[in-house]
């Protein structure tokens, strides 16, 4: 499938008149009202194709998390007229949370964090959701999410620009028949994305949470797969990771599509190098060797609609286990000897100007 890119979503903030035209104006199948967020904006399930296979898809569940609905408006427009909607029908919820994403918050208007709101269904939003699955009862569930640029794929100097996990339905993790197709089909997209990021995709903690969306329906049955998108070198509007994720998105697809998942071509899963925490966004050496490396994380800071990376100090300390997405010498900053005091009062984070 070729990605056709949505010209009218970019950058880090999107939210929910962004895509309110789009919504409006692309051929669905079939508009299922939902509910409302807690603000009162409509909550909708977009349906296309008409095949047997049914596979529901959320994204933005976390308002600040936008990458995978850019790259699920992708999709949506590389599926126009494709042959795979005679086997699949796609249900989807492009914004889960669009109060959360009009002001880029993970949470929503109630402060509530909606992945741990799966069982007790204490929010509107969340309400909306297991509407969609009770409705749909699907086949696969696809939930879309973004993490931070700390992530690394295993343990070398890779970023995770995208990991995936096939969720636990209990505290053991067992696997089980359900998980394996979940399993199955992560195997299919990480070796497509192999050719495009090798080394940069990883596999999610999957420590078990009831409370967790991906948790809770993995345990109600039904295959379910994360989607995290991630850090691409010098990509900070993850315009690269969305192409990476949409390709994803498509893949599966495809492959559930023409292919039957049999949960016996799981086991690769398993060499998927685990996500750990090893980058900041700038690394700082100290070439003293004096053990006062300085770690710089970007706060993300929703401004005049527009997202500014706002540098911090993270951590000062021996950080030679870590990386930095960027990297310099400390004295390029400060003269030496260092301290940790001199670095935090002293160090100017306006010169930080990577992005």
């Amino acid at each position: 499938m070729t990605i056709i890119k949505e010209p009218t979503l970019s950058g880090r903030y999107i939210n929910y008149d962004m895509i309110a035209p789009l919504l409006t104006t692309y051929y669905f199948d079939e508009i299922i009202p939902l509910g409302h967020s807690v603000l009162q904006t409509p909550i909708n399930l977009y349906r296309i194709g008409k095949g047997k296979k049914k596979i529901l898809l959320w994204s933005q569940m976390h308002g600040n998390e936008s990458t995978t609905t850019k790259a699920l408006f992708d999709v949506l427009n590389s599926l126009k007229g494709s042959p795979l909607l005679s086997k699949l029908s796609l249900y989807c919820i492009p914004m889960l949370n669009p109060d959360g994403a009009n002001v880029f918050t993970r949470v929503n208007h109630n402060q509530t964090d909606l992945n741990r709101d799966a069982f007790q269904l204490t929010q509107p939003e969340s309400l909306c959701l297991r509407k969609a699955y009770e409705l749909v009862n699907p086949d696969y569930c696809f939930n879309l999410h973004d993490q931070r640029s700390i992530f690394s794929a295993g343990k070398a100097a890779h970023p995770a620009t995208v990991s995936f996990l096939a969720p636990s339905y209990n505290e053991e993790r067992t696997i089980n028949e359900v998980r394996k197709r979940a399993m199955e089909v992560i195997v299919v997209m990480y070796r497509k994305l192999q050719l495009y990021i090798p080394n940069q995709i990883a596999r999610f903690d999957d420590s078990f949470n009831i409370n967790c969306t991906g948790d809770y329906y993995t345990a109600a049955g039904t295959p379910t797969i994360l989607f995290e998108a991630g850090h691409f070198p010098n990509d900070y509007n993850r315009e690269q990771t969305r192409n990476c994720i949409a390709t994803a998105i498509s893949t599966a697809l495809e492959y559930i599509a023409l292919e039957e998942v049999t949960s016996v071509n799981y086991k690769d899963y398993f060499n998927i190098p685990e996500n750990d925490k090893l980058f900041y966004d700038i690394l700082l050496r100290d070439d003293t060797h004096s053990g006062n490396d300085v770690g710089i994380l970007y706060q993300e800071v929703l401004q005049d609609n527009h997202i500014n990376f706002q540098p911090y100090i993270a951590e000062i300390g021996d950080l030679s286990h870590k990386f930095g997405h960027q990297e310099d010498k400390l004295s390029h900053f400060l003269t030496p000897p260092y301290s940790k005091d001199l670095i935090e009062s002293t160090l100017d984070l306006n010169k930080m100007k990577y992005i």
